[in-house]
């Protein structure tokens, strides 16, 4: 997991090689002017999820991991509260692995969390079990999808 301010983003370029890709998008728009909706910079292997979010508690949001992305995610209206735990340490599965979503869910809560501020961006890699989305009320978040 990487947690920094979207203005050093251009910094993790050379983690992937899709990554100065999305930066450069993120960087370059009005984040919270973009449309709701799916943007694709790179067919299927890069995409940018633009969608307004209702905040759970720690209690209701759900543990979730990824096989095949790698999730850059940025909340555009309001601080999220995103918890992790590696994903060789989760072991109550309540959604089976779905490979058109590339998503599985877990019962299991964090270990760890952070306070991901407006215009800051957390990177789960598929090592990363994440719990996203604690917050309260409606919020813009961008979420970039990357294909490892």
């Amino acid at each position: 997991m990487i947690l920094d301010s979207l203005k050093n983003g251009s910094k993790y370029a050379s983690v992937h090689p899709k990554f100065q890709k999305a930066f450069d998008y993120l960087l370059s728009n009005d984040l919270a002017a973009l449309s709701v909706g799916k943007v694709e910079l790179d067919g299927s292997d890069l995409v940018v999820n633009v969608v307004d979010i209702t905040g759970k508690t720690v209690d209701t949001a759900k543990m979730e991991t990824h096989n095949n992305f790698i999730d850059i995610q940025v909340p555009v209206g309001k601080a999220e509260r995103m918890g992790w735990k590696v994903t060789a340490d989760l072991k109550e599965i309540t959604d089976s692995y779905n490979a058109e979503k590339d998503l599985t869910f877990y019962a299991d809560k964090a270990t760890s969390f952070v306070d991901v501020q407006p215009y800051q961006f957390a990177i789960f890699f598929p090592e990363d079990g994440h719990q996203p989305g604690i917050s309260e009320g409606v919020y813009r978040k961008i979420i970039v999808k990357v294909r490892v």
